[in-house]
């Protein structure tokens, strides 16, 4: 009867193990999602430029896209970078 009130030192580091493992697992999980995120923000930045230029009925020169697109991405990269710190 004394034995069910007593705690063992492998039972603690058992938990202890298991909490660690599913620690890392979701920070894993986390900076998949966080990935994905970026992706899709990229993607909607890009659609929503796409969408300014068919409302506005403009075309745009080459010199123009390849400013605005790398405007869009250097945006987001910095969000990536921030995110990563």
């Amino acid at each position: 009867m004394a034995d069910d009130n007593i705690i063992y030192l492998s039972d603690l580091i058992e938990s202890k193990i298991k909490k660690e493992q599913e620690i890392e697992y979701y920070i894993e999980s986390m900076k998949r999602l966080q990935k994905k995120v970026n992706e899709l923000e990229k993607e909607i930045n890009l659609t929503s430029l796409i969408i300014q230029m068919i409302e506005q009925e403009r075309v745009l020169t080459i010199e123009e896209k390849q400013s605005k697109i790398i405007h869009v991405l250097g945006a987001n990269k910095k969000l990536e970078i921030e995110d990563e710190s």
